[in-house]
């Protein structure tokens, strides 16, 4: 099926009309016309808006032009067993038993492996097997590529000391020790940031994998730290419940 299709069984299912459905995207019902006349698509925010409204993912609204897999344990991807964020949107990269409410089940390739091994070997394909398949196969997908390029797991644990340890030396104000750092998807925690001069701007990318971690400010505030960091900066912000009205604290290339 086209996208012009999709949306028009997606919305008639749900016994909505034209008007109904613009209202709920804030658009015009001249808008959701031209999409199922295949006129026009809608934009990626829109596109994100129906996704979550419908509850199927982008891929299956623009006519599952992908073939899907899980990029930290390489399972097939249907709508099914898609991960999700806390607010309910698709995290179209992985599985929802790899990534949970914007957390990874797994932070070594061997705890992955033995779990596979464990739940996916039989008489016909036995458990040595499997793990010779899944040594070879888990460390292409990008979830683990970045433990190939830190030299493996013990590099990417001293990786991980080390940003700790320049979190803590930044000797913020209400920030408590950090003592963990957790995998995050870059577009469940990339908030919008106000500038003194009323730009509004991102620093994160949605797409890519950061380390960080929220912490309860220390003087017992409303307010919650956010951190983030990567190989080339840390990131500390601040923020009210869900992410509300964030302010930028720190951000420091490394």
């Amino acid at each position: 099926m086209e996208t012009k299709e999709i949306i028009y069984k997606l919305r008639t299912d749900r016994g909505l009309s034209q008007e109904e459905l613009a209202e709920k995207l804030y658009v015009t019902r001249q808008a959701v016309s031209r999409w199922e006349t295949g006129e026009t698509l809608p934009n990626t925010e829109t596109l994100k808006l129906l996704s979550k409204l419908f509850d199927v993912s982008i891929n299956t609204l623009l006519g599952s032009p992908q073939k899907l897999i899980c990029q930290c344990c390489g399972m097939p991807l249907d709508d099914s067993c898609i991960s999700k964020e806390k607010d309910g949107s698709f995290n179209e990269e992985y599985c929802k038993w790899c990534y949970a409410d914007g957390n990874f089940c797994y932070t070594s390739i061997e705890e992955l492996t033995d779990f596979l091994v464990e739940h996916m070997s039989n008489e016909n394909w036995p458990a040595d097997q499997v793990r010779a398949f899944f040594e070879v196969e888990l460390p292409k997908l990008n979830y683990w590529k970045k433990y190939s390029e830190l030299g493996g797991n013990e590099k990417f644990d001293e990786f991980k000391q080390q940003l700790i340890h320049e979190f803590n030396d930044l000797n913020i104000d209400g920030l408590p020790e950090v003592k963990n750092l957790n995998f995050l998807v870059g577009g469940y925690i990339n908030l919008e940031y106000t500038l003194p001069s009323g730009q509004k701007v991102k620093f994160l990318d949605d797409n890519a994998t950061y380390l960080g971690n929220q912490l309860e400010c220390e003087f017992g505030s409303d307010r919650c730290f956010g951190i983030a960091a990567n190989a080339d900066f840390l990131l500390v912000c601040t923020y009210e419940e869900n992410g509300a009205n964030p302010e930028l604290v720190i951000y420091k290339k490394r």
